[in-house]
């Protein structure tokens, strides 16, 4: 038993008092939480938990936890290390255990049992990354074993601290230090047949409770505001974007253009306006989003893949009267015709005209404004304020306006860092619109807050350039549609993403040939996620510590989720949500200037997907499909997506894609369109009998193309296919 003699803790209250008071002068720790905490002693054992971000961890824990008297478990390899043992034993009692050994626990246990409170770093290591890292199932067996209450402590600031492992972070001596303390908890015996399920259910148990831990939430922040911490933490002469104009930009150079841009915009627009702004992948389109939001104006990210009915919508639907764009884009993209057609507009602003009309006065302001507060500019917007209008790819439908405030964002891109570790060493590879939500915030945003560098290009669709482009600059982290991922495969080196260490896929299933080919052919990975444009828009993705193939990975932490069942489908139901990143609301196209809130059978707050998902025991989430991409034939409900499936294991080389019809004898037919003129009905039923997949799944008319019609995201364009089937279907009556 470890115990503690009178003397000895009565120095350690001194000793307590006098470096509780240097570090509150030093290192500004603020305290938050710690009035739930219920009584300790026999009978009532306490586990603290908490991430562990440098070596100074255990002394600002002994500091400023409210608990008496606690033991430490540290790792044996820091007990040898004389200097740190003195100030540990100068601290508070410890235990010193290998948390690879498997009876080290043990100790543990009885510590609890004997009514000693315990704090343990479940990692069992100091963070390499900055983020979670593995989290051991010990302290778990031991907390479902004693039945311990756990007291989550969330650790801030001291990965900047020079006793840190993070090498190339930026490092002060005295960085500020939140200790922050969760509501405490209980982690329920799993009720499993084995000891060794149980071990592991309640580890994981407890990575998802450490992940809701580290997960912080936005402070009373916007985009620029963020975007300004950025600056300070990493410092104005980290170079954080480049675009296919080859210039490295510093956050410098970038915080220079935002203050320039959004000034000059705000001189052409009103405090709260809708600014359209129709410009391609490049540093100034950033610069100028971080711009108009710094002055108070939201920017409406308009899809130049649109067409002109589709940007005309877009334009009305967000009251949009101030467009702003590039004469060079307009011209390279072949989009004069489709600007000369918008109506409504009050103003086109190019951006080649603002640099020209910059004024003396104006350069006086910025160069100010550049060396003195650049974060207080003539704004007072708030975390729950729009932060930008998206419109979501219609896909099914006519293109709906999405508001998305700074909190729904910022929360993204947090959950998003919980669960993985992008850090200052990743370059990051973008040639996802941002237009898209997608390529916007884990694309554009997370990288720039990160101090990642980022690489924005403009065009995803450049299939033979992009490989080349990766291998060149030796990006760690790339953005993709599995149609684009696909394509990239096929014309790329085998060792063209040599470098690449994420490759995360979105906005569309992930096709199972398109997995297997990086594996086989780069031996890479692929991590597929799931969002919606409503979700800011990330909602679950597979990740290296949590990967299940065929599934789009765990939901983020911050997010609750409800399935409400459908008739005629066994495993599954409609995914509901509840959680800080869903949207403000939908643009009203009737009442101009009013939200549509989100909404659901289950209440306010809770969001209804339209997507029919199944979630596994471990939290996997498998998408069945969408609601509006089930066909009803003969009375059964048949899901498109399984149809697809079935035509790209009958043909795995090419592309596919179905759609349904009215029906007078069935109810719904289907109609598969593909890129293979071989592929027929024998071939798929053929296929549908390997796999157990019923008849009705297999389609009855199949229509050859020579491509599938994409949106500018790279999904599907199933509107355009079911305008196609409708003709396909009118041709043949007629010849009828």
């Amino acid at each position: 038993m470890i115990t503690s003699s009178p003397t000895k803790t009565m120095f350690r209250a001194v000793f307590h008092f006098l470096l509780r008071a240097l570090a509150r002068i030093f290192f500004r720790v603020q305290v938050q939480g710690g009035k739930e905490i219920p009584p300790v002693g026999a009978g009532h054992p306490l586990l603290v938990i908490a991430n562990h971000e440098s070596f100074l961890d255990g002394i600002f824990l002994g500091l400023f936890l409210p608990v008496k008297n606690p033991v430490f478990v540290v790792h044996t390899e820091v007990v040898r290390k004389r200097l740190l043992r003195i100030g540990l034993g100068l601290m508070a009692d410890y235990l010193s255990v290998d948390p690879a050994n498997p009876m080290a626990m043990k100790q543990v246990v009885r510590l609890l049992e004997s009514g000693r409170p315990v704090v343990i770093f479940p990692e069992g290591r100091v963070t390499l990354t900055g983020a979670l890292m593995k989290v051991y199932e010990g302290p778990a067996f031991a907390a479902t074993k004693t039945g311990a209450t756990l007291l989550p402590v969330r650790l801030e600031g001291l990965t900047r601290s020079y006793f840190s492992r993070m090498v190339r972070w930026p490092r002060k001596f005295f960085p500020r230090i939140t200790v922050t303390m969760l509501p405490p908890t209980k982690l329920p015996m799993p009720d499993t047949p084995n000891t060794k399920t149980r071990r592991r259910k309640s580890g994981e148990a407890l990575r998802r409770l450490m992940l809701e831990m580290v997960l912080v939430q936005p402070k009373q922040r916007t985009l620029y505001g963020a975007f300004c911490d950025a600056i300070e933490i990493h410092g104005r002469g980290c170079c954080v974007a480049e675009d296919i104009k080859q210039i490295n930009y510093t956050y410098r150079d970038v915080l220079k253009m935002s203050l320039a841009l959004g000034r000059a915009a705000s001189r052409l627009t009103e405090r709260g306006e809708k600014v359209g702004l129709l410009l391609p992948n490049m540093t100034p389109t950033v610069a100028l989003f971080l711009g108009l939001s710094a002055f108070g104006r939201i920017p409406a990210m308009l899809n130049y893949t649109a067409g002109a009915d589709g940007l005309q919508a877009a334009c009305e639907v967000a009251q949009i009267r101030t467009l702003m764009t590039s004469r060079a884009f307009i011209e390279q993209a072949k989009l004069t015709g489709t600007l000369a057609a918008l109506q409504g507009l009050e103003r086109i602003v190019y951006l080649e005209d603002l640099r020209e009309q910059m004024t003396f006065s104006g350069k006086l302001w910025l160069i100010g404004k550049m060396l003195w507060r650049p974060r207080h500019v003539e704004t007072d917007a708030t975390p729950e304020d729009a932060a930008a209008v998206l419109f979501t790819s219609g896909s099914e439908g006519t293109p709906k306006g999405v508001v998305l405030s700074h909190r729904a964002i910022l929360t993204n891109i947090a959950q998003i860092r919980a669960v993985t570790d992008f850090t200052r060493d990743d370059r990051v590879l973008n040639v996802l619109p941002i237009f898209h939500s997608f390529g916007l915030t884990a694309g554009t945003l997370l990288p720039l807050l990160t101090g990642a560098s980022l690489f924005l290009y403009p065009s995803p669709l450049h299939y033979r350039v992009i490989p080349e482009l990766a291998y060149d600059r030796g990006f760690t982290v790339m953005f993709g549609t599995s149609t684009f991922l696909g394509n990239y495969a096929r014309f790329a080196h085998p060792y063209d993403f040599y470098r690449l260490r994420y490759v995360v896929a979105g906005a569309e299933k992930l096709s199972a040939s398109v997995r297997e080919q990086w594996f086989e052919k780069f031996g890479i990975r692929i991590l597929e996620g799931y969002g919606l444009t409503e979700t800011a828009p990330v909602i679950a993705v597979n990740t290296p510590m949590a990967y299940r193939s065929g599934t789009v990975g765990q939901l983020l932490p911050g997010i609750e989720y409800r399935l409400q069942p459908v008739p005629g489908i066994d495993r599954g139901g409609i995914l509901n949500i509840r959680g800080p990143n869903l949207m403000s609301g939908y643009l009203k196209i009737d009442r101009p200037g009013e939200l549509q809130p989100p909404t659901s059978e289950l209440g306010e707050g809770w969001y209804e997907t339209g997507d029919i998902v199944d979630v596994d025991e471990d939290g996997f989430v498998r998408i069945v499909g969408r609601v509006k991409r089930f066909a009803k034939i003969a009375g059964e409900m048949v899901s498109l997506e399984t149809v697809e499936r079935l035509a790209y294991l009958a043909s795995p080389a090419a592309q596919h894609a179905v759609t349904s019809l009215p029906d007078a004898g069935k109810g719904e037919a289907l109609v598969l369109f593909t890129t293979d003129s071989v592929l027929d009905r024998t071939a798929l039923q053929k296929t549908a009998q390997q796999i157990g997949v019923p008849g009705l799944a297999v389609p009855k008319r199949i229509v050859c193309i020579e491509t599938l019609p994409l949106l500018g995201t790279g999904k599907t364009d199933y509107v355009t296919l079911n305008r196609m089937a409708e003709s396909v279907i009118e041709s043949v009556a007629e010849a009828v």
